[in-house]
């Protein structure tokens, strides 16, 4: 009889347990014999690669817009504001300075935005 409890209480926590990680996500498997069984998903423990990729993808996107909307005279004169101003807005200024990539979306932007 103890052991049968025993057994029957460690099925709940098992049950418990699967609940809680299944609360994050989960998929469904059809076994060989037909049945469908929850499984839960498992957690990506890695690097968000593909996260970073899009924010510098689409920082690159911004820096060719604004330098397609204000021209490369008003750009640069701006860029040499910062470069003068406190380290924060130097950094700034190296980040939003011109590059080739840049240079290149806003080449092929440019036209598209300006109308």
């Amino acid at each position: 009889m103890v052991e049968t409890h025993q057994h029957f209480g460690k099925r709940i926590n098992d049950l418990n347990r699967k609940h809680v990680m299944m609360a994050n996500g989960y998929h469904t498997v059809i076994r060989d014999d037909g049945l469908v069984i929850a499984r839960p998903a498992k957690r990506s423990a890695g690097f968000p690669f593909k996260t970073f990729l899009l924010l510098g993808v689409l920082f690159f996107i911004f820096k060719a817009l604004v330098l397609s909307s204000v021209g490369p005279g008003t750009y640069q004169i701006r860029l040499n504001k910062l470069q003068s101003g406190t380290v924060v807005e130097q950094a700034g200024a190296w980040m939003l300075g011109l590059d080739p990539v840049t240079l290149a979306i806003s080449t092929k932007v440019g036209p598209i935005f300006r109308g």
